[in-house]
């Protein structure tokens, strides 16, 4: 150790340069840390709002495809309902335009939907919105004027056998009939809309099922 106390009482005088560059030194160390803090503290700050943003473009998805979901529960309600078809006949009818263009609007909304929603990109989604928004107000204006309509687009004689065929339909379903009764009421209510009204083929199985259910044993028989 007296090697060591003698060189520094020998050099005593290299004491002030050598604080300032170990200050330097130290100033400068301080300085990186603080940098290198920063940039994980943006790191951080990024991937967050990278994660809300995502976050929030998954709900803004979901509440689109909840919409879409709106528009086609509104749509089965015809679909799988023979009695509101008749009472509104141009929801089916294809020659109707505004038919035809909620329809075009519906396949479009349908292709655009996504399997999942963080599986859309900004651009795809604007595309979809759009899309159901189209097929949203297509379905509201077709609805509209079928509900205005109803069945004044036919003739006398083809009002009545609409009337009588929903007055069968409803002997059909009716659970205080016979079995033949309703078998032989929805027998001759498809005679009767023949050639009027065209039933998806998900309304003829929805409405088949109920009959079956009702000539199996009523309506509790269905479990």
């Amino acid at each position: 150790m007296e090697p060591l106390f003698e060189f520094a009482g020998s050099y005593w005088w290299l004491i002030f340069p050598l604080s300032g560059v170990f200050a330097a030194w130290g100033r400068s160390w301080s300085r990186a840390n603080e940098r290198r803090h920063q940039r994980r503290v943006e790191l951080y700050t990024l991937k967050h709002q990278g994660e809300q943003v995502r976050q929030a473009r998954i709900g803004e998805v979901e509440a689109v495809t909840a919409a879409h979901d709106a528009v086609n529960r509104k749509w089965l309600d015809y679909e799988l309902d023979v009695g509101k078809l008749i009472d509104y006949p141009l929801m089916t009818d294809v020659r109707e335009p505004l038919t035809v263009a909620f329809l075009r609007a519906k396949r479009a909304a349908d292709a655009l939907r996504p399997a999942a929603p963080e599986a859309l990109s900004a651009a795809e989604f604007a595309e979809y919105r759009s899309a159901v928004n189209d097929y949203d107000v297509a379905f509201q204006i077709a609805e509209a004027e079928a509900r205005r309509l109803k069945d004044s687009a036919f003739t006398g004689p083809e009002r009545q056998r609409l009337a009588r065929a929903r007055k069968l339909l409803a002997l059909a379903l009716d659970d205080a009939a016979s079995p033949a009764e309703r078998q032989t009421a929805y027998r001759r209510a498809r005679r009767e809309l023949d050639g009027l009204i065209v039933l998806p083929d998900t309304a003829v199985a929805s409405l088949e099922a109920k009959v079956a259910r009702m000539l199996n044993g009523g309506p509790g028989s269905a479990g």
